[in-house]
């Protein structure tokens, strides 16, 4: 069966640079991995394939036999003299400089120099907690008590997982080192100990109230101070919160999503408010004051000058939400609703028509002339294509 071309296994055209392939190497690497893909038979070869190709089109020379004569030039003795994954021919970079960016990758999945993971317990699971509060709470801060599911220390053990009066041995299998290290063709893969799961130690005898895990469940009460001028969407974090750690590991953090109600009369952006106002059709003709409501339950008085149309804005200076660790608030807009009446009695409407005929020319009705007359040249000017 022929080989497969190595440039198409790396999935890089063949002017690629050396950084290019060295990417796509690390990313068809860790795809086809065999910690990553055990149920598929087919991952060690293609990991193998993968790491051939790459050993090739890494070095110069190597490249420039394979550009010239293909996979022939690594067999029957040519150039790099192949045997398998990579086992002859390798320069004064070759099997180090592969080793290199090995540990680069997999330095934190398998143990390697890039982050070896140390023997021990394992870290508790991060927790996450949704908060509703109300566009008050939010303005003013406010101490809340939630109630948190999940794992504690156990008391019988102190979270060690063994029964009291005994505790946790080495492990036999790695030396309590937590990894095992397997030969896999060209690389010794350094691997968790499937025997202790990597935490160096075995409870040959553990505790009857955990079975041996160091953690029970259990819920908590907490009190959450949320701040004031905090914003929909906030994550607070609880350092040391979350899950704690099997036999004694380092506990998770909680993560508190803030989410602040809609409010029935205002609407925030950022710090700003903004506050919808009906005004009666007389009120906006002839003008006159309302009290709008604030944030911290006070009133503010507006002036609304005669003539006032739907949409006029008022800026109410520092009457808004409070800003997050600042002093200060931000503004409150309050804008114009003007109302049409509606349910009118006869004699009611034999007032507005009084009012109708009575005219009152362009200034009563600023607004209309301007749009019939740009509606009256629309007309005029559009082509009939009837």
């Amino acid at each position: 069966m022929a080989q497969q071309d190595y440039y198409d296994l790396l999935g890089v055209e063949r002017g690629a640079d050396a950084a290019a392939i060295k990417s796509a190497f690390r990313k068809r690497a860790m795809q086809f991995h065999p910690d990553r893909n055990k149920d598929d038979p087919e991952a060690e070869k293609k990991f193998k394939e993968v790491g051939e190709a790459y050993e090739v089109l890494s070095d110069e020379q190597k490249r420039a036999a394979y550009d010239r004569f293909g996979h022939a030039a690594f067999q029957n003795g040519g150039a790099g003299g192949f045997n398998g994954f990579g086992a002859g021919g390798m320069g004064a970079g070759g099997a180090a400089g592969f080793s290199d960016i090995f540990d680069e990758i997999f330095g934190d999945f398998m143990g390697g120099r890039g982050g070896a993971r140390r023997a021990g317990p394992g870290r508790g699971a991060d927790l996450k907690y949704n908060l509703k509060i109300s566009l008050e709470d939010a303005f003013q801060g406010k101490k809340v008590e939630i109630k948190v599911p999940g794992s504690v220390a156990c008391e019988t053990c102190d979270g060690s997982g063994a029964k009291p009066g005994s505790g946790p041995t080495h492990c036999g299998t790695c030396k309590g080192a937590g990894r095992v290290r397997v030969q896999q063709g060209f690389f010794t893969i350094e691997r968790t100990c499937p025997h202790c799961n990597g935490e160096g130690s075995v409870i040959a005898d553990p505790c009857t109230d955990c079975a041996g895990q160091g953690r029970v469940r259990r819920e908590r009460m907490l009190s959450v101070d949320v701040p004031a001028g905090i914003e929909d969407g906030t994550r607070i974090r609880l350092s040391g919160e979350g899950e704690a750690g099997p036999r004694g590991g380092p506990e998770g953090d909680l993560y508190i999503f803030v989410h602040v109600a809609e409010h029935d009369l205002f609407e925030r952006d950022g710090a700003d408010l903004y506050c919808i106002m009906p005004a009666p059709m007389t009120t906006a003709a002839l003008g006159g004051e309302f009290e709008t409501p604030t944030i911290d339950g006070g009133r503010v008085k507006i002036s609304v000058p005669e003539g006032s149309q739907t949409g006029k804005r008022f800026r109410v200076r520092g009457r808004g939400m409070s800003v997050l660790n600042q002093k200060g608030r931000g503004d409150l807009y309050v804008e114009v609703r003007v109302e049409t009446p509606t349910g009118l009695n006869a004699e009611q409407k034999e007032l507005l028509r009084q009012f109708c005929e009575a005219g009152g020319g362009e200034a009563c009705c600023p607004d209309s002339r301007g749009f019939f007359d740009r509606a009256k040249n629309f007309w005029d000017n559009v082509t009939d294509v009837g």
